[in-house]
């Protein structure tokens, strides 16, 4: 996998002023979109999109600033139809517009172009096992938050909040399959993975297809297949991102496996009475590479 992100990364370089066409660039690593994009996420800190904008306007800028082009061919030349969205991105990326940019020489912001390297350490070993479960639901109470990927989430603090505290003993004892117990469910996640982007949180628990189910509950459909399941203990929720990431630069990388298309699960099997510390299941849909 490292070895395909870096090639994609070659491929960016090589097509600045094309639509970058991941998909075929992913088949052709003998891999997937979802899993290049979520993998590129999770190792570069930005979505894949995001460092495509930053590297045409890194190379854009040395254009404006040390040519007498005309601003609409250079737009043209990075893929921009119109000077107004050429604009537009550069001044997110360098926060000046390009007339301020050509007339002063900046300030700009350059994106150098990444290289990805996997370290072995071997001193960390994941305790890891691989699920094939037949599909099954999951049902709870549903709010859409943003993404943060760092910390507790505030806005999932407050929607577990809002569950009256009854509620909780009623979702757990119409827990019906594996994973078991209480649930924190990610869905419909952004594959960039990118902070501030929203996804479909779920405080519930799995049943089966044919379990009935009650009127005033969301539902999740989860398909058949494979899953990854990490358990980790120690400071939450701390232990628990740090798991996540590892399994993009450590596991992933290591392991015939790659994301497919579907919602992580999070099981709480114990923890401290003041939430301080957890042991816990991290549950991601996989599929073989």
């Amino acid at each position: 996998m490292i070895a395909a992100l870096n090639r994609i990364v070659e491929s960016v370089e090589d097509r600045l002023s094309d639509d970058l066409d991941v998909d075929a660039l992913a088949r052709s690593e003998g891999t997937t979109e979802y899993h290049v994009r979520r993998m590129f996420s999770s190792l570069a800190g930005m979505p894949l999109s995001e460092y495509v904008r930053r590297r045409r306007m890194t190379v854009a800028a040395g254009d404006l600033v040390g040519t007498s082009d005309e601003l609409l061919d250079i737009a043209v030349r990075y893929g921009y139809s119109s000077t107004e969205a050429f604009n537009r991105a550069f001044r997110m990326v360098h926060g000046v517009s390009p007339a301020v940019a050509r007339r002063d020489g900046g300030p700009l912001h350059s994106q150098p172009q990444l290289r990805f390297r996997l370290t072995v350490e071997g001193n960390s070993p994941m305790d890891t096992r691989i699920v094939d479960r037949p599909a099954f639901r999951l049902i709870g109470h549903a709010a859409r938050v943003p993404l943060i990927h760092e910390g507790v989430n505030p806005h999932i603090q407050a929607h577990i909040a809002s569950i009256p505290v009854g509620e909780h003993a009623r979702l757990k004892a119409l827990s019906a399959t594996e994973p078991g117990g209480l649930l924190q469910v990610t869905a419909d996640v952004d594959p960039g993975y990118q902070d501030g982007s929203e996804l479909v949180y779920l405080h519930g628990v799995a049943v089966t297809t044919d379990t009935p189910l009650p009127p005033d509950l969301d539902v999740v459909d989860v398909s058949a297949g494979h899953w990854a399941v990490f358990r980790t203990s120690g400071d939450y929720p701390d232990v628990l991102q740090q798991t996540w990431a590892a399994t993009a630069t450590d596991w992933f990388p290591s392991n015939p496996w790659r994301l497919r298309p579907g919602p992580s699960l999070v099981s709480i099997l114990d923890r401290s009475p003041d939430f301080a510390t957890a042991t816990c299941e991290l549950w991601m849909p996989v599929e073989r590479a």
